[in-house]
């Protein structure tokens, strides 16, 4: 592992394109993706971690006592390999206070809503539902909650007439792989802190 690049660790769950957007983008450049860990052993996303010869692993609950004791499991998969970043490129499960304890202030998720409207599953739908015209995407640091850790990065685009999650989801997709890829750059040179007068909006202090 090249000591000048941050090991990041990334948790999917299906695709992994946003993996693979970060394995383009700063995999062995500004970061180095030392582990992929997966909720699904069948995740296509394992296949890209295998393809870029990245150390790739299923943990499914099924296979443990508990959520905790696999959460424990990954925690402890991803310090052996020095991760300092968690992020969670469509992973669908919550992590819980243990895990998040283990890398403090070092996990990081992208949504496709603009946070805080619209957190958790089906959110584009939910959107669709509130008939809202502007949707986007929002890379935060994870805490205790669902999507309501403080905010990243967010991008917005206009979509009056959008009738279909698929297609709203197919046109934030590139906004999420460079999102993403920002997040991680801005996390790798230190540019990240809180607000001291709101700690929940992180400033960027370094472009």
């Amino acid at each position: 592992m090249n000591a000048t690049r941050l090991p990041v660790a990334v948790l999917v769950s299906g695709q992994g394109t946003n993996l693979q957007a970060l394995l383009d983008t700063v995999h062995g450049r500004e970061a180095e993706i030392v582990a992929v860990a997966s909720s699904r052993s069948q995740a296509p996303a394992l296949e890209r971690a295998r393809a870029a010869e990245v150390p790739a692993r299923a943990f499914e609950v099924a296979d443990y006592r508990d959520r905790s004791e696999r959460d424990a499991a990954i925690a402890d998969w991803l310090a052996e390999r020095g991760t300092r970043l968690v992020v969670l490129a469509g992973y669908m499960q919550i992590l819980e206070a243990p895990f998040l304890a283990r890398f403090p202030g070092s996990v990081i998720n992208v949504h496709p809503a603009l946070l805080p409207a619209f957190p958790g599953l089906s959110a584009i739908q939910q959107g669709l539902d509130h008939g809202v015209k502007v949707f986007g995407v929002t890379v935060h640091f994870v805490d205790g909650g669902v999507d309501t850790g403080p905010i990243i990065l967010q991008r917005a685009v206009e979509l009056p007439d959008a009738r279909d999650a698929g297609e709203v989801h197919d046109i934030l997709r590139p906004l999420e792989h460079a999102l993403l890829a920002q997040a991680v750059r801005l996390f790798a040179r230190g540019a990240l802190s809180p607000d001291p007068d709101n700690p929940r909006r992180i400033m960027v202090t370094d472009s």
